[in-house]
């Protein structure tokens, strides 16, 4: 857990556990030789990923993004997957139940992205934050609901069909503020409608920027993960997503990194992208 002031705001990084990827996919086309010097890997190939979660505290509203694999996965994806459900417990841990929240945002609706959105109760499928609004794309919705080949396995619907049909989600049209200092942007690249979720508190601005960049060690603009869709449209993203995060100094939330939840984005003397440590 990690806590910070950003502004008038508060953040809390809170995970969802750690469950592994092959680091093939993790890295697309980047060589092993390459991406195994800045993770750790096994002799299966797999690599750490973290499901990160943040809480925004705004002095009026409890804000959760995103809701990590939730328990709710079938076998078959357990056992490739893994299930580690540690979201609420670790909520708990940081004095947060889930009637505390008053909105959770998706950056989009992949399983291990919104998986805490609900869970089971029984046989039925229950809302896990009983108060809270819920913010998505429409076009991730309608993504998924096609059950294409490519990526079928990504969407569950039991994660925002019933909060859609109760009315409890609020699907999206592309930008659009969520609440004063909390806003939404998408940047198309591994989803075609993948939002980012900007806080601004107190002329200090962070942003989850979800899988566009999964980690710190995907800054390069081209260390592009094999699950995107459209890795050139990734590589556009970051390029601008960097020109407002590197000149105004953005805290940059990452979703997948199981050490680093987050840290300010810069260039060093040869132009490298870095990452530089949150104080």
């Amino acid at each position: 857990m990690h806590r910070m002031n950003l502004g008038d705001f508060e953040l809390i990084s809170v995970s969802d556990g750690i469950y592994s990827l092959d680091g093939g996919n993790f890295f697309g086309v980047i060589p092993k030789t390459l991406w195994q010097k800045k993770v750790t890997v096994d002799e299966n190939n797999l690599v750490p990923s973290g499901l990160n979660s943040v809480v925004v505290r705004t002095g009026d509203k409890t804000v959760l993004i995103e809701t990590g694999i939730g328990n709710k996965l079938p076998e078959r994806m357990r056992k490739i997957y893994g299930q580690p459900a540690k979201l609420l417990d670790n909520l708990h841990a940081a004095g947060f139940a889930p009637e505390d929240f008053d909105i959770v945002i998706n950056s989009h609706l992949h399983f291990d992205h919104c998986g805490w959105n609900t869970m089971l109760r029984g046989s039925s499928v229950v809302p896990t934050f009983p108060k809270a609004k819920y913010y998505a794309q429409q076009g991730e919705v309608e993504h998924g609901h096609r059950q294409l080949e490519r990526d079928a396995i990504s969407y569950i619907s039991a994660n925002y069909d019933p909060l859609i049909q109760s009315g409890q989600m609020t699907l999206l049209k592309g930008d659009a503020e969520i609440l004063p200092g909390i806003s939404v942007k998408v940047f198309p690249g591994h989803t075609r409608h993948m939002q980012a979720i900007l806080v601004h508190s107190g002329g200090q601005t962070a942003c989850y920027i979800s899988d566009l960049i999964p980690t710190s060690a995907h800054l390069d603009l081209t260390w592009v993960m094999a699950f995107d869709l459209f890795p050139l449209d990734t590589i556009e993203s970051r390029k601008r997503y960097y020109e407002k995060a590197i000149s105004e100094k953005w805290l940059t939330l990452y979703t997948h990194d199981p050490n680093v939840p987050w840290s300010y984005v810069e260039k060093d003397e040869k132009g490298k992208i870095i990452a530089r440590p949150a104080e």
